[in-house]
């Protein structure tokens, strides 16, 4: 008995330990994650140069607000970040219900199709695109980028979507259809309330591919007051020397609202409940 007592209690010592170096690990391996985001923080409270004040300040975020553009920046970043989120959504939603659902062929080459139209990265794109939007006088404007964004996000948008929905069971949609339901008003009144968590994932990554982007904005953006946030950040840039207090300052204010959105929406992110719709059938 002694014994026994004795093996378990190394166990669980062994058991405490290994706990604590596992703890460890992740905790040098988030800060190590988070070591850029601390060093943007910190030049951002960092007096900016010939200042008189010493400590942390938020002198260089009133700099930047009040001589730069920023506020613009980050409106036209919103804008273009907004509507290609929520058109991608729109397309996406009803194209993977289809991909969840539907047999066949034409489906799945379908399928097949958005495989390999989102393996192309969107610098392949870029020149034919432009030539196309210059054409009919999309260049230099937010709907044209926005346009972009849409394109270059939808497909995976529809794998994400289609996805989700192959995790709702279909006698949900068969049940609407016995009580009087069309397909789509199945659609509509059951398979996407249920789909609330698919549906914040794949808009904000439709979100984040608007909002993260540089290349297409370079290219397509040509007046100030058309700048993102990404392409408005490079005006900080000199030729021999850079000032970073309201680069990282840029950065933190561009770091905000994907954060706020997570946080906002996190307790969305939930798949519970779905398969309690089925009890005691």
């Amino acid at each position: 008995m002694a014994a026994k007592t004795e093996a378990a209690s190394t166990a669980v010592g062994i058991g405490k330990s290994s706990g604590w170096a596992r703890t460890i690990v992740l905790a040098l391996m988030t800060l190590v994650a988070l070591s850029p985001i601390l060093v943007i923080f910190g030049l951002a409270l960092r007096p900016r140069l010939y200042s008189d004040v010493t400590g942390p300040t938020l002198e260089t975020f009133v700099y930047v607000i009040r001589n730069t553009d920023i506020l613009v920046w980050l409106r036209n970043s919103l804008i273009v970040s907004v509507i290609a989120s929520c058109l991608a959504l729109f397309v996406a939603a009803p194209a993977g219900y289809v991909l969840s659902r539907a047999r066949g062929g034409a489906v799945s080459l379908y399928s097949m199709l958005i495989f390999v139209i989102q393996s192309f990265p969107i610098v392949v794109f870029i020149i034919p695109l432009f030539i196309m939007l210059s054409r009919i006088g999309l260049v230099d404007t937010l709907a044209g980028v926005s346009i972009i964004y849409v394109a270059s996000s939808v497909s995976v948008a529809c794998w994400m979507m289609a996805a989700y929905f192959d995790s709702i069971p279909t006698d949900l949609e068969e049940a609407a259809w016995i009580d009087g339901c069309s397909m789509f008003g199945a659609f509509l009144r059951i398979v996407l309330p249920n789909s609330l968590p698919g549906i914040l994932s794949t808009a904000i990554y439709g979100f984040l591919v608007a909002w993260n982007d540089y290349l297409v904005e370079l290219v397509f953006l040509r007046t100030d007051s058309r700048f993102t946030l990404p392409v408005g950040l490079q005006t900080f840039f000199q030729q021999n020397q850079t000032d970073w207090g309201p680069v990282m300052a840029c950065a933190v204010i561009m770091l905000a609202p994907p954060v706020i959105i997570f946080a906002l929406l996190n307790r969305f992110f939930s798949i519970g409940g779905i398969g309690g719709s089925l009890a005691g059938r």
